[in-house]
């Protein structure tokens, strides 16, 4: 009788292991970036939006290149975003009180991609916390728009040119 339930158990452990080996071996990451200007001019406190130009997506050529179609992706979700400023050089997220970008396509809603608030950076590169949204559509989509809502702190005497990095997760269907 022992014997049965640890070989039941060894049973179970290997197929837990197999899926999360499988599922390693068909999850990889697509890089987009995309810039933005958080122009100068606008009160202290008050949120603000910017739209980014369509975000080209390719991820036709990036799925055949990881040996997968669209069909076949079925989980795709955002593992991290960093924001750096690259126009002033010199400038730090200082002026920023709380950030939140969202995505959408012409054929699907806007969703809330990732956020941070109570921003206290002296650095000119941040993270940002990610949700945990399901991105597939936007993802295999040609392309997609970013929104930027942002609350500054600081009066901004020049425009500031943002570059956004963002990494997607894609787990694709073996059959």
């Amino acid at each position: 009788m022992r014997t049965k339930i640890y070989v039941s158990i060894v049973t179970v452990m290997l197929l837990i292991t197999s899926c999360n080996v499988i599922d390693d071996l068909l999850t990889f990451s697509i890089d987009n970036q995309t810039t933005f200007k958080i122009e100068s001019g606008f009160p202290l406190g008050t949120a603000f939006n910017v739209v980014t130009p369509d975000v080209t997506t390719n991820s036709s050529s990036t799925f055949e290149n990881n040996n997968t179609k669209a069909e076949l992706v079925k989980d795709v979700k955002l593992s991290e975003l960093k924001l750096t400023i690259t126009d002033p050089s010199n400038k730090s997220f200082s002026f920023l009180k709380s950030i939140h970008l969202y995505i959408s396509t012409d054929a699907n809603d806007e969703i809330e991609l990732a956020y941070l608030d109570e921003i206290n950076s002296t650095s000119n590169t941040i993270n940002l916390t990610c949700t945990s949204q399901k991105l597939d559509k936007y993802i295999k989509a040609s392309s997609y728009k970013i929104r930027t809502k942002a609350v500054i702190k600081e009066s901004l005497t020049q425009d500031i040119s943002v570059k956004s990095d963002m990494k997607f997760r894609v787990t694709a269907d073996p059959f």
